[in-house]
């Protein structure tokens, strides 16, 4: 995820946040849950709100023994030993629906997500143990890895189940546009695309409360990725989409509650934001394709930060996403060599 280089406009609402597996209360019956993440994105931010019965939850963290004894503690904590009544997941990442199935299984309580978010879950999840496709290790020869980095991608092919609890064999769908209530408050479906399929922002009125997933961070992107599954993807073009219609759709006095770093306001602001960086990067990538690139050549024009073996698949496909972005509108053109490599260069 690249770091925004524009100047920020936001405002924080809270000086404070929750340490790790403990809670802050950000208005009447609504708390702020930071779950520590083993990666370089150190944490991540759940929402608790109280619903009829009990507790609604949005997000879950991952699902390893560290954040379900987490949300043990939790259990008697915060929410009091009333049951979690409802598990919202906004979108299909392991940090967000990991602890999904552990808390529905625990209290049998509904999962709520939207369809393509929740299959496609199921279908990563079903990945877990196989080897590598052929059809993956051509995608990422394609976007210029050495043989040792293609052995890691095929090392570390099908990890994801490895931080999922067993999804519920049934769910309630989101849709977008649609309202649901929590404790007599009326919250709205916001479902942006690019970053994940499907993905679920929630948008309170009379609150005045975004919850924002991955959609709207505050201080860095989202990542926008090409995956071997669909490798002609325009999931950028998806992602500006989205940001201009929720900038239409949701006033710019929310406070928004973002799934990483700390709770905002200023989401026209934001949005602006991440719309002005994506175009730079474009106009970046063009320019570097005046002479013929391989994805992986790409990267500087792209990121700030140096990208290793542990960013690597996440910075290839980012890339891929741009170069499809231009390919769509015909303003770079892609050959395959010999070697199943493929070379991009301005039209």
């Amino acid at each position: 995820m690249p770091r925004t280089t524009a100047k920020l406009e936001i405002r924080y609402a809270f000086d404070d946040t929750p340490e790790p597996g403990r809670t802050l209360p950000i208005g009447d019956g609504a708390f702020w849950l930071r779950m520590p993440l083993p990666f370089a994105l150190n944490h991540i931010n759940l929402w608790l709100f109280r619903d009829s019965g009990g507790w609604a939850v949005i997000d879950t963290g991952l699902g390893d023994d560290a954040s379900q004894a987490y949300w043990q503690d939790s259990f008697t904590t915060t929410l009091a030993r009333d049951p979690v009544v409802r598990v919202i997941v906004t979108h299909m990442h392991p940090d967000h629906v990991g602890c999904a199935g552990f808390l529905a299984q625990k209290f049998d309580a509904p999962l709520w997500m939207t369809r393509e978010e929740y299959l496609y879950c199921r279908v990563l999840v079903a990945d877990t143990g196989r080897a590598a496709p052929a059809a993956g290790v051509a995608f990422y020869r394609s976007a210029g890895y050495s043989e040792d980095a293609l052995e890691r991608y095929q090392r570390m092919f099908g990890h994801f189940g490895r931080y999922v609890t067993p999804l519920p064999e049934s769910y309630q769908r989101l849709r977008d546009g649609e309202h649901l209530t929590i404790d007599g408050s009326h919250w709205e479906v916001v479902v942006g695309r690019g970053h994940s399929p499907e993905h679920a922002c929630l948008y309170n009125a009379d609150r005045k409360l975004l919850v924002g997933g991955d959609q709207l961070l505050p201080s860095i992107s989202a990542n926008v990725s090409v995956y071997p599954t669909e490798p002609c993807a325009n999931p950028l073009a998806d992602w500006l989409e989205t940001l201009s219609s929720i900038r239409e759709r949701v006033p710019a006095d929310v406070l928004v509650l973002p799934a990483h770093g700390r709770p905002y306001h200023g989401a026209h602001e934001r949005i602006d934001q991440l719309l002005g960086e994506h175009r730079a990067r474009l106009d970046a990538l063009l320019e570097r394709c005046t002479t013929p690139q391989r994805a992986i050549d790409t990267f500087p024009a792209l990121y700030h930060r140096r990208i290793t073996d542990d960013n690597l698949m996440f910075a290839t496909g980012e890339a891929l996403a741009h170069l499809n972005y231009l390919a769509a509108r015909d303003l770079v053109v892609s050959e395959t060599d010999a070697a199943g490599v493929c070379w991009y260069r301005r039209n």
